[in-house]
């Protein structure tokens, strides 16, 4: 088993965010190209419900794995780590069931009283088929994330991203005579497809490259059981809290924004093309750096972690201070270049010039965000999830309530949700940053 210092896995960690994040422009190029702004729009709607049922389905448990299996490995309690992996196999296992057959019963019936669109129904029915497939891949990455081994983290969403853009044009192109709300379902099942890809490679991984056999375990190694469940759901779910509350802000901002649009004046098309031209392509241009804050978030679970368990304060302090100057350093440079080079970029990536109107309005914002994940990553390790979560849920209903109240004033329209996201962005960092400076003060 290959383990990695911080510094090495953070950067096989961005090395291999940057390749998938190209590949994810190439794919969010075809698509772009095949089914237009109104079916993007359709995508970009169904998309958050699909990191919404991630989000269910993982039940926070990569984080709490990746902490509670470097906290084992750093006094060599491998019995423990065993007992991780079962009981959070068993876990998700049980969710992904109730979830599938909750989502195949729900979704035709409620999709038509949540979106103004009708037809984002078969793009949320296409994501049925990913929830088994992300609950063993969570486990699989929380592991490898707590064994400080990130090369098959990494490799895996490469995997991931080849299948999904090999797959994306053919699906979209073959299911497009049948109307765009069939190709922006088909895009999503190439998404689940990539998804399959990722797991046979990481379960690969795991069988020939890692020493733990999982097999049925005998009563006498069930012993910690419930101690290893407590530690996993104590850090599990308010993990989960702050990525639901997230995922259910991103769920509901579709349905709030395409009927504040239509209350502002805008017609059902209008309001979904703009939505699509908002999240498919200018988000998708200022998240661009996130590839590097979400390596060093996945980075500092473990190492925080190991040095929390050692009470070594110096350490932890140490290792903030080097992600958030790598935050800095590469999130400053994409905001200058964003913002310079906003209509180019826009026209020879997406054919779309007027969408850099939404980065011109929120590149400065964000130059804040690429600190919140390593924040964010901290305050895990220090067993303050819960901190976390009440700044995620105050800043998703503050958002929430300007949604609404900027977008269906016509002088603002898709403009107003433009703002109340950069609101969301400011106010939550400002906050993770409140509690860190508060927990550096008692130490």
């Amino acid at each position: 088993m290959t383990r990695q210092s911080f510094l090495k896995g953070s950067f096989i960690l961005m090395t291999a965010g940057l390749f998938t994040r190209i590949l994810g422009m190439i794919n969010g190029m075809v698509l772009a190209r095949v089914i237009g702004d109104e079916g993007v729009g359709l995508f970009m709607m169904a998309f958050p419900a699909m990191l919404l049922v991630v989000t269910l389905t993982e039940l926070g448990l990569p984080v709490a794995i990746s902490k509670l299996v470097a906290e084992a490995q750093a006094f060599g309690n491998y019995r423990k780590i065993k007992l991780v992996l079962v009981w959070s196999l068993a876990i998700v296992g049980v969710i992904s069931v109730v979830l599938t057959a909750t989502m195949l019963l729900l979704i035709p019936i409620t999709a038509k009283f949540l979106f103004a669109d009708t037809r984002v129904v078969y793009p949320l029915l296409a994501i049925t088929p990913v929830i088994p497939i992300v609950a063993v891949s969570s486990v699989l990455r929380g592991y490898f994330q707590g064994m400080r081994n990130m090369k098959p983290y990494a490799y895996s969403g490469i995997v991931e991203q080849v299948v999904r853009i090999s797959l994306v044009a053919t699906l979209a192109n073959l299911l497009m005579p049948y109307g765009v709300a069939y190709a922006a379902g088909g895009a999503m099942v190439a998404g689940s497809a990539g998804e399959c890809a990722s797991l046979l490679y990481m379960l690969y991984v795991f069988k020939h490259g890692e020493g733990i056999k999982l097999k049925r375990p005998q009563p006498k190694a069930l012993k910690g059981t419930r101690e290893v469940l407590r530690d996993l759901l104590r850090i599990g779910l308010p993990t989960m809290g702050s990525r639901l509350i997230s995922s259910l802000g991103n769920f509901f901002e579709p349905m709030i924004v395409s009927h504040a649009l239509v209350i502002a004046g805008y017609s059902i098309a209008e309001s979904t093309q703009l939505y699509g031209q908002l999240t498919g392509y200018a988000m998708t241009l200022l998240l661009l750096p996130s590839f590097i804050t979400h390596a060093l978030h996945v980075s500092l679970v473990p190492a925080v972690s190991e040095a929390y368990a050692r009470q070594s304060f110096r350490m932890i302090h140490y290792r903030l201070n080097q992600a958030l100057r790598i935050a800095m350093v590469t999130g400053g440079l994409s905001v200058v270049v964003t913002y310079c080079f906003a209509e180019p970029l826009m026209t020879i990536i997406y054919s779309s010039p007027e969408s850099a109107q939404f980065l011109y309005l929120m590149s400065p914002f964000f130059m804040i965000f690429y600190f919140q994940a390593p924040m964010h990553a901290v305050l895990q390790a220090l067993d303050l999830a819960k901190a976390a979560m009440y700044n995620t849920l105050i800043g998703a209903v503050v958002k929430t309530i300007m949604l609404f109240l900027l977008t269906c004033r016509p002088e603002y329209g898709i403009k107003g949700t433009a703002l109340a996201i950069c609101t969301n962005v400011v106010l939550v960092t400002v906050l993770h940053a409140a509690v860190m400076f508060k927990k550096s003060d008692s130490h």
